[in-house]
């Protein structure tokens, strides 16, 4: 009896949701629990993994809105012992067979910046130098096929970051940034061949996360009065501690030292020193929170989002760490839930690592206060009546002018500063 494929329930106030890409065609086998497509909302997107194993017929096509607990398919589990595909649409790129069940695949090994090992058999003596066979085509997804196949790339040279080593829209995109200039690939078209001259504009539907992103920043300039504090913090004590202990950090917590860890302790003591930034105002009343939730900002493939560390005030800085780490992951892979992003009490942005030196973030509401982090640029700078150079950052803290007024602002950068510029005092907490 076939098993129905659903949209999945993600949260009460989401009805609806985008049938974004799916992972498999119609008619091919797959696993249990393996990724069958995405679906985006306008607050996350959420990978849907199969319940059975079988043959996937599907109903509902990439692109649709479709309503939550809505049928978009069916897994045929009486052909699950069927191996033989149903022949793929032609789009020019070769199609994977199967290997053998009793042939394993040999592992990757670390920092391969190539695709999957090539797993050769061995050759008869008498077999040509030219006869091995080639390096086996990484399987694709339909939407990541169609930018392989536009941008003629060589889809075994990509490292892939998804589930499983697989090939995201993400890994296709940076194998283009980090290319040399030209035609990345040895693929490029015959020189006799017409190339089609790319569209004057493109228009896109606004996905989901997108809209809900608009409506938001839109929703926090009318509602609330913005106004931002600047402040530059010397980043030199900071940058010699965790060059001095990273590796010792790493050894013991296997997770990287980072400058977030440490912004985040300053900014949880500067929280408690001025509860008014930790405090919403709603309606005619301001509630105060006796607990610090700060929500980091990450950028992903399809929007900004701003998952939430809990209690960090109980945290050090290796909880920290490995928080921001399991996010980026759950991003990644498509996994992450309402649950991450509701509840933050102050954010932190972080426009520093697209090279940013100086902006003025706006609210995430109904917080009271952001802080936007800057690129660490060497600058002259005055120390004891001498000009020295030092690794500098610009910071920016937007606040409520509702509830915040410019003196509790001001003496909260200031504080982040000091603890920052010394930052034994973070673990002092003095």
């Amino acid at each position: 009896m076939a098993v129905e494929v659903k949209v999945p329930h993600v949260g009460e106030s989401v009805q609806e949701a985008i049938l974004a890409e799916w992972f498999k065609q119609d008619g091919e086998q797959i696993a249990k629990d393996e990724p069958l497509f995405v679906i985006e909302t306008d607050k996350v997107t959420l990978e849907v993994v199969a319940e059975v194993a079988g043959v996937l017929h599907i109903s509902v096509a990439e692109g649709e809105t479709v309503a939550i607990g809505t049928v978009v398919g069916t897994i045929d589990p009486a052909a699950e012992g069927d191996r033989t595909p149903s022949p793929a649409p032609s789009t020019g790129q070769a199609t994977v067979q199967p290997k053998p069940e009793d042939e394993p695949a040999l592992p990757a090994p670390e920092n391969e910046a190539a695709g999957p090992v090539e797993n050769k058999p061995a050759r008869p003596r008498t077999a040509p130098e030219d006869s091995r066979p080639p390096a086996e085509m990484p399987a694709l997804s339909p939407s990541v096929r169609r930018l392989v196949t536009e941008k003629q790339l060589d889809a075994r040279k990509i490292q892939g970051t998804g589930p499983n080593g697989r090939i995201t829209k993400g890994d296709v995109l940076l194998h283009l940034e980090q290319a040399p200039a030209g035609m990345p690939e040895v693929c490029a078209p015959p020189a006799e061949l017409e190339i089609e001259a790319p569209p004057m504009e493109v228009r896109k539907k606004m996905t989901p996360i997108r809209k809900r992103i608009a409506a938001r920043l839109v929703a926090a300039k009318q509602n609330t009065a913005i106004l931002t504090t600047f402040n530059d913090i010397d980043m030199s004590r900071v940058m010699a501690e965790r060059a001095r202990y990273k590796e010792q950090f790493k050894e013991k917590h296997d997770v990287s030292l980072g400058f977030m860890s440490f912004f985040v302790k300053a900014c949880v003591a500067a929280l408690k020193e001025i509860p008014e930034i930790n405090a919403f105002v709603e309606g005619e009343e301001i509630v105060y929170h006796n607990y610090q939730h700060i929500g980091v900002a990450i950028g992903s493939q399809r929007g900004l989002v701003v998952p939430v560390i809990r209690h960090a005030e109980n945290l050090g800085f290796a909880g920290i760490e490995k928080a921001i780490i399991d996010y980026v992951k759950k991003i990644n892979d498509n996994r992450l839930e309402l649950a991450d992003l509701e509840g933050g009490t102050f954010t932190i942005s972080n426009g520093g690592v697209y090279g940013s030196m100086l902006s003025t973030p706006i609210l995430n509401m109904p917080q009271s206060g952001i802080l936007g982090m800057h690129r660490i640029e060497k600058r002259p700078v005055v120390v004891d009546d001498q000009i020295v150079i030092r690794p500098m950052m610009y910071v920016a803290m937007s606040y409520d002018h509702r509830i915040v007024d410019g003196r509790e602002a001001v003496t909260f950068l200031k504080r982040v500063k000091e603890l920052i510029e010394n930052p034994e005092r973070l673990l002092l907490e003095v």
